[in-house]
């Protein structure tokens, strides 16, 4: 299933599009510009000439009257699909990596300790270690420290962590402006 990354009118990203979605979006005269190495080509319905309709559309378009508002969110969603993605499936703790079936969301400062949900407070942990740790803290709980800082990302890098089968245009359309203290592709 191909995705279309949707930029608002400054180029920052504002959704990532089904085919459907841009395809509507083209025909209708919601794309202002679009952006790639090599389109890709959508086919459709015939008509009574037996002649098949086609659209092509790049792997970045920018959304016609998308005003620049994606960037003012002041914290991006936290699930655990996204923060394992962060954390690359490895284990805050032990730094083993994981199936995602294997991991759990471990607050760094336990909920029950007035712990925020919040990404910086979070961390992925294997259900052994975020076990052994419970409720508390990694300095409470004896031989366990943090091998990494949980933080934010960045609205590139939630695109980056979001997309599905991202493609190489948008790859490198996102990873260019990726803050250089970024783990994503590190």
């Amino acid at each position: 299933m191909v995705q279309i990354l949707g930029l608002d009118i400054a180029g920052n990203p504002a959704q990532w599009l089904t085919a459907e979605q841009a395809i509507t979006a083209a025909a209708t005269g919601g794309i202002a510009w679009q952006w790639g190495e090599e389109p890709i080509l959508f086919r459709g319905g015939w008509n009574r000439q037996g002649e098949r309709s086609t659209i092509e559309l790049f792997p970045i378009v920018a959304l016609a009257g998308r005003k620049p508002d994606a960037w003012l969110r002041e914290e991006l969603p936290l699930t655990n699909t996204l923060l394992f993605r962060r954390d690359r499936h490895t284990c805050a703790y032990c730094g083993y990596e994981f199936t995602h079936r294997e991991l759990s969301c471990d607050h760094v400062v336990p909920r029950v300790q007035g712990g925020p949900d919040v990404w910086t407070n979070v961390v992925t942990a294997c259900r052994s270690c975020n076990q052994r740790k419970g409720g508390r803290r990694p300095e409470q709980t004896r031989g366990m420290q943090l091998l990494f800082v949980p933080y934010a990302p960045c609205l590139w890098e939630h695109f980056i962590l979001s997309a599905r089968g991202i493609l190489a245009d948008q790859m490198d359309f996102l990873a260019a402006r990726l803050p250089r203290h970024s783990r994503i592709l590190s």
